[in-house]
């Protein structure tokens, strides 16, 4: 029986999210480049998507770019634009086939023009498709999209538009990127790393943590479903008890 045969797909998780790391590291065993890695690391998109369509997942959202990584060289970031901008052309014919829509979340505006005008018109290319939403996070903080959610919050209220006592979750939620997308059930890392990295925290807050050790141009559907079954493991409380959850 394969892998995704043994998925119970009464049980599927909706949105699954991924950090993908190691791509450096990967490149580096093998004596390359790190932007060898990163287009390395292409075809495991391109497979983990296509698995995630044919297992009939909705959502993934992957970590591709953070604030902090503006930090690293100036040479890899470049060529990460320029990997970006390649991939997202050429992967469009893919994610049309594949009825896949393509969406960002992040300061997506400190982006090259470039980068962000490709970005936009494939957005728009694939908006009409409807088997799963692939969401990156690109140039992305969660502490960033947290504060942006309280400064629009305070601005409504300075502005009598918005009362503080009427605030609550749902709201606030409203005011985060992810507003149109259901949090993830469940939180994929790469590489070995046991870190969430200033990944989705609002959106992380009840979702099952999944860490493997392989690095993420390594990484197949096989290993997403791999994540899967043992998601469909684990007994997803919400703060009742074992019992409580049997009553029902």
């Amino acid at each position: 029986m394969s892998l995704l045969e043994q998925i119970d797909m009464s049980r599927l998780p909706q949105h699954v999210a991924i950090i993908m790391d190691g791509n450096g590291r990967w490149a580096k065993e093998k004596g390359k480049l790190r932007a060898f890695g990163h287009q390395s690391g292409v075809l495991s998109v391109r497979d983990t998507v296509e698995g995630a369509v044919k297992a009939g997942i909705s959502y993934i959202t992957l970590y591709a770019f953070s604030t902090e990584n503006w930090n690293r060289p100036k040479l890899e970031v470049y060529a990460l634009m320029e990997l970006l901008v390649s991939t997202i052309n050429r992967e469009t014919k893919n994610l049309m086939e594949n009825g896949v829509r393509l969406n960002a979340i992040g300061d997506l505006h400190s982006l090259p023009s470039k980068c962000y005008r490709q970005l936009q018109e494939t957005i728009q290319k694939t908006s009409v498709n409807t088997s799963c939403t692939l969401t990156l996070a690109l140039s992305y903080s969660s502490r960033w999209e947290i504060t942006q959610a309280a400064r629009s919050l305070a601005l409504d209220v300075r502005d009598g538009n918005l009362n503080p006592e009427d605030i609550n979750e749902r709201i606030f939620a409203s005011r985060l990127n992810t507003a149109d997308i259901p949090d993830p059930e469940l939180m994929i890392r790469t590489s070995g790393e046991y870190r969430i990295s200033n990944y989705l925290l609002w959106q992380l807050a009840y979702s099952e943590l999944y860490f493997t050790p392989k690095l993420w141009p390594d990484f197949r559907r096989e290993d997403l479903y791999e994540a899967v079954i043992d998601y469909q493991k684990r007994e997803r409380r919400f703060g009742k008890t074992s019992e409580q959850l049997q009553s029902f």
